[in-house]
């Protein structure tokens, strides 16, 4: 954050009467910005959830899930604009298409690793219990495996505030706008402030997800702790290993 400071205060006097000056286009370019975010990234985990769960209980769907998930990854992302344009134009709806897509692999691959790291015998224990596969999912594995799936939803969501940038070419780019039109124009200020304004919010996405994690799985910080609490004493004459 001292470094973009510090670039912001490269930009001179008339690049900071310009800022003030355009303060609401500023506001308004970040609204869009974050809009385009929270719906893509919402979006995408809508889709990725019960395509994970599917994959976790069908192993056999997880190969061909990850695959078409992974094929959508790996199409730059101008190339999947220029596709979508002639048949949804230059709408919010392509931007969100391509955003949505390149969030799938890493939402499903997360979503998948936290279930099957949830320990076999605690899935026994709830079925012995009387839990149904509904009531396992939702009460067992799903809190479980939070740590991994918000770790997703993290990566997800910074990847997705840098692609947003990208949408400027066609016209939905949030505070990409500033840089594509600072670069048609040779604008520095204009350049830095989409710049350092898109550095700040993915660092204040991730840190807000951080915090996040940490209020819903405080036994994720304390587990170590826990299990050394129950650990049986040592008996007399017994040295320690």
């Amino acid at each position: 954050m001292m470094a973009a400071a510090s670039l912001l205060g490269t930009v001179g006097i008339s690049g900071w009467q310009w800022i003030v000056g355009h303060r609401s286009e500023v506001w308004s370019r970040f609204l869009e910005h974050v809009e385009l975010t929270v719906i893509a990234v919402v979006v995408g985990f809508l889709i990725s959830f019960p395509l994970a769960v599917w994959a976790h209980r069908n192993r056999r769907a997880y190969a061909p899930i990850t695959w078409v998930a992974g094929l959508l990854y790996t199409i730059p992302s101008l190339a999947l604009f220029v596709i979508l344009i002639p048949i949804t134009g230059l709408t919010v709806l392509t931007a969100e298409i391509g955003l949505v897509s390149y969030t799938l692999l890493i939402l499903i691959r997360n979503v998948v690793a936290g279930l099957s790291a949830v320990p076999e015998d605690v899935k026994e224990a709830a079925r012995g219990m009387g839990y149904t596969d509904g009531e396992l999912l939702w009460h067992v594995e799903l809190p479980l495996a939070l740590p991994a799936i918000i770790a997703g939803v993290r990566i997800a969501t910074v990847s997705t505030i840098g692609l947003v940038t990208v949408a400027a070419l066609i016209g939905k780019g949030g505070l990409g706008q500033f840089i594509l039109e600072g670069l048609q124009i040779f604008f520095k200020a204009e350049i830095l402030l989409g710049t350092v304004l898109s550095v700040a919010f993915a660092l204040a996405a991730d840190g807000v997800l951080l915090l996040a994690e940490r209020a819903l799985t405080p036994w994720a910080r304390g587990r170590t702790i826990r299990v050394r609490q129950i650990e049986p004493p040592r008996k007399a004459g017994v040295p320690a290993v």
